[in-house]
């Protein structure tokens, strides 16, 4: 009788909804109206667990909440399941793709982005051509692919080959931290190559570039490119790969499509004249999507809405400490940047904290 009397003066009751046999549809549950259908808690526990969950660590949330780590669990999966249960995506206009890593870094997820939104309308298991199909054949009608306008990715040609399949209307641009990304990696290998080669002195004189080489040039002080043209003395080879990065930077500012085309081949013919294979390679990738690379001057798209809404991601998976199933890994996703607020989908008059 004591525990009944500490449950009571908590609050807590207990209800077990009845079952109704109906002639039309069989044998329903009784409906209720502080508890979704056959879930084990109320509207009021949800809607705490999921504000809880946003916020903090599953464990944390369940010592809180006086309950097991694996019940949270649990119920956090049924009732995000259920609130999305027959959710269709709606309006996107501009899409977004990218991949992320679970499971310490051993599997990989593709993530679709409205850019207009910023937030995320679909995870799929993979990072391949078929898992980017199932997301515009399954989860777009063919009236929804038609209106994207526009569609940003990196330079994955399964990605590449989907949107221009599956979006036809959409002004596919290539997201530029991704091209930016592979200049960067150019650069560098040039001075591993270069590091590999110097006897003691020379690698003396390069100790310390390597982020100064990374970095933007608005983010350099007077300080840093007198450090990096000193490199013109000691290393030509990696003081022409930094000159090259940086004259670069001058295409994203172009408003005239035409002129940045102009830019880029003159670029592209510098870069090969250079005789630095790395960034030759560079080249070729640039020369292959030509027309997705320049589209950005017209449409200037790129997926930082994705990479800001990725770091969100990261924090969420650094808290569990890797995730050992993607769907686990969706649900705290959609809870935190989800393209539906989904504690707001709990009936208002149970809101409460």
């Amino acid at each position: 009788m004591a525990g009944y009397s500490d449950l009571r003066n908590a609050g807590i009751f207990f209800y077990k909804p009845k079952e109704i046999e109906c002639e039309t549809h069989g044998r329903v549950q009784e409906k209720i109206p502080w508890a979704g259908p056959f879930t084990r808690v109320s509207y009021r526990f949800e809607y705490i667990m999921l504000i809880y969950c946003q916020m903090m660590t599953q464990k944390a949330a369940a010592e809180l909440l006086h309950i097991a780590k694996s019940t949270l669990s649990d119920l956090l999966h049924r009732t995000i399941q259920r609130i999305r249960e027959g959710h269709r995506i709606r309006d996107l206009k501009s899409l977004g793709v990218d991949e992320i890593s679970y499971c310490k870094g051993k599997k990989y997820a593709t993530i679709v982005y409205d850019l207009d939104r910023h937030c995320v309308v679909w995870i799929g298991k993979g990072k391949g051509r078929e898992t980017i199909d199932t997301f515009f054949l399954e989860e777009l009608s063919l009236h929804q692919r038609d209106t994207v306008r526009r569609a940003s990715c990196d330079m994955s040609q399964a990605y590449i080959g989907a949107i221009r399949e599956h979006c036809p209307n959409a002004v596919l641009v290539l997201d530029h931290f991704h091209i930016t990304k592979a200049l960067i990696a150019a650069v560098d290998e040039v001075r591993k190559e270069e590091w590999r080669k110097a006897d003691k002195s020379g690698k003396e004189a390069m100790k310390g570039m390597r982020w100064l080489l990374f970095m933007h040039s608005s983010n350099r002080t007077k300080r840093h490119t007198n450090l990096l043209n000193q490199l013109k003395q000691s290393n030509r080879r990696i003081h022409r790969a930094w000159i090259l990065k940086d004259e670069f930077e001058q295409f994203w500012k172009y408003a005239y499509q035409k002129s940045a085309e102009t830019f880029l081949k003159a670029w592209m013919t510098a870069a090969l004249k250079s005789r630095l294979q790395p960034l030759r390679d560079f080249v070729k990738t640039i020369r292959k999507h030509m027309e997705h690379v320049i589209a950005y001057i017209k449409t200037p798209i790129s997926n930082a809405v994705g990479e800001g809404l990725n770091r969100v991601i990261k924090i969420v998976k650094n808290r569990a400490s890797g995730f050992r199933t993607l769907d686990a890994f969706s649900d705290l996703i959609y809870l935190t940047v989800g393209d539906i607020d989904i504690p707001a989908q709990i009936p208002i008059r149970f809101r409460t904290l």
